[in-house]
């Protein structure tokens, strides 16, 4: 490998302009150096930088934001300084970019085929109408998409997530580019899907001697794809050098912080930290236990959904989702349903939640069948089982405050008089481990983590028994992720609150589930507890599962 860095960064800084001109720094005097055909991740949490820096490289910096100072050097230009139309030569020709939401970034109104085609032009890689589609279905065919030619007409739509982020990786290396930037590329992917897209990023860079920058805040992924590592807090770069050397003997305290944080294969169950009023959670489970005279919170017996699929004007498909699953969730216990996307698990939880109607089967909640309940009885059942969803985002109203927000249950429900709802805010927030000063704010005002602190005060405002949680720390950065899962530890325990944990990250499982149901296809095709799932697992689908987590055999360190 040649000594002369392929892309050297020197002393960049960056910053966004507020109103009234000043510039608020993002990234701070950042030094790095990319050699030829090289992989180098950048990890750190949320508004570390890490991304800014990226789109700073190709000066492609969202809003108001700018380079303040420092150079980008490749090959001898300095690109802090180039010309919009001397970037534009090198964006996608010398420098290739994959960014994070393939849904975001490929437009919805227009084929893929279309949008590829554009890629294609706009590098200059063929001219006439012929070579142009030629070359486009050629760039779908290496990003390992099967007959790409009649993909070319479909539109996003149409694609599964991994077949979209194919395709985006597929336009980011058409031009054969010798560097790469690949932000996110598959933080919303199933594990395994993530790993297939990964080998195929890895084959296609080292095919053409790409380099390759990393953006992720997977420490897995990172020590598992990359040789450097360079570890980012707050616009600064605290820690670089060898991957595998940095996460198995951190030097700074964040990067302590970042690995000891990480969940993996060798993690165990959390234990609560309020051991002092656990006792309250135990009184609870014990009184829930003498009323409905059984110990079992949720049982779902047989339960089958088939969704009938349009494929003509006059005839219909059936579609199975869920096909014959049964389960049970002790009372104060947690549960995880785990499986690839479209195994069935979201389907399970709409059911559960009264959101889908089962095709047949049962689901029974305190040994009483939620089919035989009247308009008033789910109304008292949503009460007591109430949900959190993946994205803090979307499912907060950026229209409402944070005290709306959390009392709108109570609102619904008619609990209390407004004086009294606003203490209950108060007293949730408090247990959410959040300052009662942001009740006025919005979802906006707040960070990812305390979105989805807000989203739990308000699954808790009614008092429920059960919360069913569907990705709820999937979209989290690790540390904050690691806070989340502390946080519904501590709440379980001191509440006695029974969960049913849907994800497909199978290293946080191992933290917060007493039992784990593997989901296949609409089946379960095991179910045990998490210890055995993990340590003797059965099913040949689990253990590609458990293979398929990002640096599942390294040990960190710290």
């Amino acid at each position: 490998m040649s000594e002369t860095p392929l892309l050297r960064i020197e002393d960049l800084s960056v910053g966004f302009q507020v109103a009234g001109g000043a510039i608020i720094p993002a990234v701070k005097n950042l030094n790095l150096d990319l050699m030829p055909g090289e992989t180098l991740a950048i990890v750190g949490e949320s508004g570390s930088g890490k991304s800014t820096t990226a789109h700073a490289i190709i000066n492609l910096l969202p809003g108001t934001g700018r380079i303040t100072g420092g150079r980008i050097m490749l090959d001898g230009q300095d690109l802090a300084q180039a010309s919009e139309a001397e970037l534009e030569k090198i964006r996608g020709t010398a420098i290739g970019f994959v960014p994070q939401d393939p849904m975001s970034n490929l437009n919805p109104v227009w084929s893929v085929g279309f949008q590829v085609e554009e890629t294609v032009r706009a590098n200059g890689l063929a001219s006439t109408k012929q070579d142009v589609r030629k070359k486009a279905i050629e760039v779908l065919a290496q990003a390992g998409l099967t007959d790409a030619g009649s993909r070319m007409k479909q539109y996003p739509h149409q694609f599964s997530g991994g077949m979209r982020q194919r395709v985006l990786i597929g336009i980011g290396l058409a031009a054969n580019p010798r560097i790469l930037i690949a932000d996110e590329p598959t933080s919303a992917l199933d594990v395994t899907v993530q790993r297939a897209i990964l080998d195929h990023l890895q084959e296609r860079t080292r095919e053409q001697g790409t380099a390759v920058i990393l953006i992720t805040h997977d420490l897995g992924l990172a020590a598992e794809r990359a040789e450097q590592l360079v570890v980012m807090y707050r616009g600064q770069v605290v820690e670089s050098g060898p991957s595998l050397e940095i996460l198995k003997n951190p030097q700074h305290p964040y990067t302590k912080r970042l690995v000891q944080a990480a969940p993996g294969l060798s993690s165990r169950r959390l234990v609560s930290a309020r051991t002092s009023v656990s006792a309250t959670g135990k009184a609870a489970i014990a009184q829930a236990d003498a009323s409905t005279g059984t110990a079992t919170a949720i049982a779902v017996n047989n339960l089958t959904k088939v969704y009938n699929i349009r494929s003509g004007t006059f005839t219909s498909t059936p579609l199975t989702a869920v096909d014959n699953v049964s389960f049970s969730i002790e009372r104060g216990s947690t549960t995880a349903l785990v499986g690839e996307s479209g195994s069935g698990k979201s389907t399970v939880a709409r059911m559960l939640l009264g959101l889908e109607k089962p095709t047949a089967g049962s689901i029974l909640i305190d040994g009483e069948e939620v089919d035989h309940l009247g308009k008033a009885g789910m109304k008292a059942l949503r009460r007591r089982m109430q949900p959190v969803f993946q994205d803090p985002y979307g499912s907060l109203n950026p229209l409402r405050s944070i005290t709306a927000t959390i009392a709108e249950p109570l609102l619904v429900h008619g609990v209390g008089n407004r004086a009294e709802r606003q203490a209950r805010v108060f007293e949730l927030l408090d247990q959410v481990s959040l300052p009662r000063s942001i009740a006025g704010r919005y979802p906006s005002e707040l960070s990812g983590g305390q979105r989805q602190r807000v989203a739990i005060a308000r699954a808790l405002a009614l008092k429920p028994d059960i919360v069913i949680l569907d990705e709820a720390v999937s979209a989290l950065d690790v540390l904050v992720q690691a806070q989340i899962l502390e946080l519904l530890n501590d709440l379980q325990s001191e509440y006695g609150l029974t969960y049913l944990f849907i994800t497909h990250d199978l290293a946080v499982v191992r933290l917060i589930a007493d039992h784990v149901c593997v989901m296949n296809q609409g089946k379960i095709v095991e179910a045990a507890t998490t210890q055995e799932v993990f340590d003797r697992p059965r099913e040949d689908y689990t253990r590609k599962l458990l293979d398929a987590i990002p640096g599942a055999t390294v040990k960190f360190g710290a």
